[in-house]
C-alpha cells in the first residue's frame, strides 16, 4: 500500500472518529431517565434536610458542635491551605432565622423532587445544598457528595419535563403556554434535547471517575490485596446492621468477593460502556451497594449509589416497561451507548439527517403555534369591526327617516 493511500485511510479514520465523538455528546436524548433521577435525588435531599432539622441547633449557629467561626476557619486557611468554599451560613446565628431558612430549604427541595417550577427550584436546591456543605465541614459523608453532584448535573437538564408537576401544568395551560415565551421556558416539552444528552454524559463520566479513584484508593491498602477487606468490613461493629460474621468460616468466599469488588470498581469505567458487559457491571453495582445498604448500616448511601447507576439505562428501555409512552414520543434518535466509536459514513449521515428532520419538525410546530396566535388576533379584530359596523348602520337608518315639518 502506497503512502497516499495510507494518508487517505488515516484521514477517513480521523473524520469518523470526530463524527462519533460529535454524536456521543450532541445527539438529542429523551429526559425520562433524568426525570426518575430527579425524583430520587430530590427525595434524598429532602430526607437529609429533614433529618438535619431534628438537631438543627447542634449543626448550625454559634452554639453548634462546630461553631460558625471554626467552620469558616476550616476554609479560609487558618488550619491549613485555603480553598474556595464559602457559605453565608457562617454569618447566621439567630435561631429564628436559621429555622426560617431551613423551612424554605425543605420547601424548595420538595418542589425539586416533585418537579414543580423545576427550572428555578433545581438550581436553588443545588445552591442551598452547597451552602450547607460548606457550613457542615467535618460532618459530611459520601451520601452528601453523591446527591450534590447529581443535583448539579440535573439542574442543567430538562429533568422536570416528565414525571413532574410541571408536565401536568404544561398540559393544563397548553394554549396559554403556546403564546407565552416565558411559560415555554418554564414548562419545557418532553422531547429529545441536546441538554438532556450532555447532562446524561456528564453524569455517566462523573460516576466512572468516582469508581476509578475509589478503586485505586482501595488498591493502596494491604487488606484488598490479601483478600481480608470484606471480612473486616462485616466484622466491624461500628457499621454492622446485620450480623454477617458467619462468612469468616468461608475464607475463600470472602477473599474472592474482596478481589472481585476491587476488580469491578477499578475497571468499571471501561466495562460499563460496551453493551455486552454493561448489564453485568450494573448488576454487580446493585449487589455491592445493596450489600452496603443492608449489612453496613449505610442504607441511604447504598440506595443513592444504586440510583446513580440508573443513568446508564437508555430511555428506549423504558418503553418495554411503559408501552404507552410510545404513543406520546417520536421515534428515539440513535444514541451512542458507549464511548466514541468508529462509525461508518452512512450511519453518520443518517444520524445527521434524523437530527435535521427533528429540528425542522420543531420549527414547523413553532410556526403553527405562531399562526394560531395570529388567527386569534384576526378573529378578535373582525369581531370588533362587526360590532362597530352594526352601530354605524343604526346611525344611518336614523338619517334615512323623513323630516317632520312643524
Amino acid at each position: 500500500m502506497n503512502v497516499p493511500a495510507m494518508i487517505e485511510i488515516f484521514k477517513a479514520w480521523i473524520g469518523q472518529l470526530f463524527s462519533a465523538w460529535d454524536r456521543f455528546w450532541f445527539t438529542p436524548r429523551y429526559p425520562h431517565v433524568l426525570g426518575i433521577l430527579r425524583i430520587l435525588t430530590g427525595a434524598m435531599l429532602f430526607y437529609s434536610h429533614l433529618v438535619l432539622a431534628t438537631q438543627l441547633g447542634d449543626f448550625l449557629g454559634d452554639h453548634a458542635w462546630i461553631n460558625n467561626t471554626i467552620a469558616a476557619q476550616l476554609h479560609d486557611g487558618a488550619f491549613g491551605p485555603a480553598d474556595m468554599g464559602r457559605s453565608y451560613l457562617w454569618h447566621l446565628s439567630n435561631p429564628l432565622l436559621l429555622w426560617l431558612h431551613h423551612a424554605a430549604t425543605l420547601l424548595i427541595t420538595a418542589a425539586f423532587a416533585v418537579g414543580f417550577m423545576t427550572r428555578v427550584t433545581a438550581p436553588a436546591a443545588w445552591f442551598l445544598q452547597i451552602m450547607y456543605l460548606h457550613r457542615l465541614t467535618g460532618t459530611l459523608f459520601g451520601l452528601d457528595q453523591i446527591v450534590t453532584y447529581m443535583a448539579m448535573y440535573l439542574m442543567l437538564t430538562p429533568s422536570g419535563s416528565c414525571y413532574s408537576v410541571d408536565a401536568w401544568l404544561r398540559e393544563r395551560f397548553f394554549e396559554r403556554r403556546a403564546s407565552n415565551r416565558k411559560l415555554v421556558w418554564l414548562l419545557p416539552e418532553c422531547r429529545a434535547t441536546l441538554a438532556a444528552n450532555v447532562g446524561t454524559r456528564l453524569l455517566q463520566l462523573h460516576l466512572c471517575i468516582i469508581y476509578l479513584f475509589g478503586g485505586l484508593a482501595k488498591a493502596r491498602g494491604e487488606l484488598w490485596w490479601d483478600g481480608t477487606a470484606m471480612w473486616f468490613s462485616v466484622a466491624n461493629y461500628e457499621y454492622q446492621s446485620i450480623n454477617m460474621t458467619w462468612i469468616g468460616a468461608y475464607p475463600r468466599v470472602f477473599s474472592a468477593l474482596t478481589h472481585l469488588t476491587l476488580f469491578w470498581e477499578v475497571f468499571y469505567c471501561a466495562l460499563v460502556w460496551p453493551r455486552l458487559t454493561r448489564p453485568i457491571v450494573i448488576v454487580i453495582a446493585v449487589v455491592v451497594h445493596g450489600g452496603i445498604a443492608t449489612t453496613l448500616g449505610m442504607a441511604t448511601f447504598g440506595m443513592m449509589m444504586i440510583a446513580a447507576n440508573f443513568i446508564f439505562i437508555e430511555p428506549k428501555w423504558l418503553l418495554t416497561i411503559q408501552p404507552w409512552l410510545a404513543t406520546k414520543m417520536a421515534p428515539l434518535p440513535a444514541v451512542v451507548d458507549g464511548p466514541p466509536q468508529i462509525a461508518s459514513r452512512d450511519e453518520s449521515e443518517i444520524a445527521a439527517r434524523e437530527q435535521r428532520l427533528a429540528e425542522e419538525k420543531e420549527k414547523l410546530k413553532q410556526r403553527v403555534e405562531t399562526l394560531k396566535k395570529r388567527e386569534r388576533k384576526v378573529r378578535r379584530a373582525a369581531e370588533k369591526l362587526r360590532k362597530r359596523g352594526e352601530v354605524l348602520s343604526e346611525d344611518f337608518d336614523e338619517l334615512d327617516e323623513p323630516l317632520e315639518l312643524r
